[in-house]
Parts: structure tokens; sequence; C-alpha cells
């Protein structure tokens, strides 16, 4: 997707999201044409002209300043989130990976690795660009299944939802988790605009999840930090669990996402449970309880 595309795509959506009322404009009588507000009250609210506007929204303004986007970002009632997501779309960032050769295979970063190692109570992964799943604790392999017998390529967390049938068993509120994650792919997208594997996993969810086109096109823009999630398991039912997104300041590609129960909680119990079952046994090759992903995806454990 080109980010004069998902610019046009953006703004448009968030304009047909406002009514007149929402912005303090009149409404005047008859019929409204397009779904919410009209450019031009856009751009009388941003205090510049139609055709500025128009050609922003049609990604033909090169280099717009960061004034005129944050103007536009009040007009629209844009969180700080989707702001940060419009300056991005407008003034991308380039020099990705060099035509015709992939990015390089993250690594996972050693400091990650041994908050992982240290996690025995709790599920937690680390989580890289695209949201691929890179590393992942037993924990998290008994909460959410066993990733290690995927192929590296296809332990991601947004084609696993949406792909995987097991998913919307997992989550009960899947609808949710899917939305969350086609937002996260968004906010992807903007800062990574030239990544053609991101483009690549963005193509193939669109091709065969119906579900995703339709929240791909709504436009969600959320980053994942914090919340909560419901799951069905199928070895101990119900549980609700805390997360939290932990990033590096200056490696945000990569986070350590953890998954916590309310102490004393019946959710406290079932993770206790599921934990004491799914225990493993000692392995002599087992490098530890967390592992990155490998070059071939053997002896690798992970999670989403």
């Amino acid at each position: 997707m080109s980010t004069a595309t998902g610019l046009n795509e953006f703004l448009r959506s968030r304009r047909a999201r406002l009514r007149p009322q929402d912005v303090a404009l009149p409404e005047y009588g008859g019929a409204r044409r397009v779904a919410g507000l009209r450019r031009e009250e856009i751009a009388l609210l941003a205090g510049v002209s139609v055709d500025y506007y128009t050609r922003m929204e049609q990604g033909r303004v090169p280099n717009p300043s960061a004034s005129v986007l944050d103007s536009l970002a009040r007009a629209l009632r844009l969180d700080e989130d989707e702001t940060r997501h419009l300056h991005q779309l407008a003034r991308p960032r380039r020099g990705g990976a060099a035509a015709g050769h992939p990015p390089r295979p993250q690594l996972v970063r050693p400091m990650l690795r041994r908050m992982l190692d240290r996690l025995d109570d709790f599920p937690a992964l680390v989580m890289g660009r695209r949201m691929d799943v890179l590393a992942w604790n037993p924990a998290a392999g008994a909460l959410l299944g066993d990733y290690g017998a995927l192929d590296p390529a296809e332990r991601n967390i947004a084609r696993i939802t949406f792909l995987a049938p097991s998913s919307r068993e997992l989550f009960a509120d899947w609808a949710d988790c899917a939305r969350e994650n086609v937002a996260y792919l968004h906010l992807e997208a903007g800062r990574h605009p030239d990544d053609p594997v991101l483009a690549r996993l963005i193509g193939e969810l669109s091709m065969r999840s119906q579900d995703f086109r339709r929240m791909w096109a709504e436009h969600p823009v959320r980053d994942k930090t914090a919340g909560t999630k419901r799951f069905r398991h199928p070895l101990v039912g119900e549980l609700e669990l805390a997360y939290e997104t932990l990033r590096a300041a200056d490696d945000p590609d990569q986070a350590l996402i953890t998954y916590a129960a309310e102490p004393g909680s019946a959710s406290e119990d079932a993770l206790r449970m599921l934990l004491a079952w799914s225990a493993p046994a000692p392995r002599e090759e087992d490098p530890g309880p967390a592992r990155a992903a490998g070059a071939d995806g053997r002896g690798v454990s992970g999670a989403h």
C-alpha cells in the first residue's frame, strides 16, 4: 500500500465519521451526498484552503508542515495515536530494505531474552516488526498453543488471528482482538512504508480473510500498549488476563508482552492450574525456558 493511498483512505475515513454537530458547525437542510463532513468543512476547521486540503487528501502535498498536520488532526478530532499516524503518512520516512532484497531477520534483544527467561509464571512473548513472534516462554505456549510447530514464516500474530480457526475459539472477544491487530498493522504500515514483507502480509490477509478486508478498510489506528483479554481455553475454561507491552526506547520495533491474572481471582487459579498441567518434562537439548526463532525454525518456542 502506497503512503498516498494510505493517507487518502485515512483522511476520508476520519472525515466520514464526523457530523456537523460534532464540530459545532451548522447543519443545513437537505440530504448530504457524502458521509460525514465535506472537504470544505474540514478545510475551514483546519484553517487551510479547500484546494490545499483536497490535494492533501489525494496525497499530492509533498512535504506538509507539522503545524498544518496538527491543525488537521484537531479538525478531524484525532487522538494521539491517530495524530502520530497522520504525520507518518503525510511525511513518510524512506530508506527501508533495498529493492529486491528482503529485510534482515530480527534478533531478540539480549535484555528482553533475559526478562523472558525469568517470567516463569507469566505468559510472555517478544513481538517484532509486522507482529512477528520472535520468542516466547513455556507459559505463553500453554496459554496460546504450540507455535513452535509452525513454520517460522507463519509465526505472526495477525496471520494467526485471521487465518487459524483455533484463534476464534480461544479469544472470547475475537472481533475486538482482530480489530486491535488491524489497528496496529496500520501503524506499522505508516512507520515502514517501504517494507515489502509487510506489504505481502497485508495483501495475503486481504485476499484470504473477508473480516480483515472489512476492518482494514475502516482504517482503525491504535498502538499495542495495555489492556485485557478474555480467553476460552480448552483445558481450563474462561480466563481474563491483563497484558502490558514494554518497549526499549532505542528499539521500538521489539516489544515484550506479558499476561497476568488479577491476584486472588478465579482466572489466577485457572492460569496456575494450566501452567502446572502443561509444565514440560526436562529435555537435555533445551537451552532454557525461552528461546528465539532460529533460521530453520526448529528447537524454538513462541506465542502471541
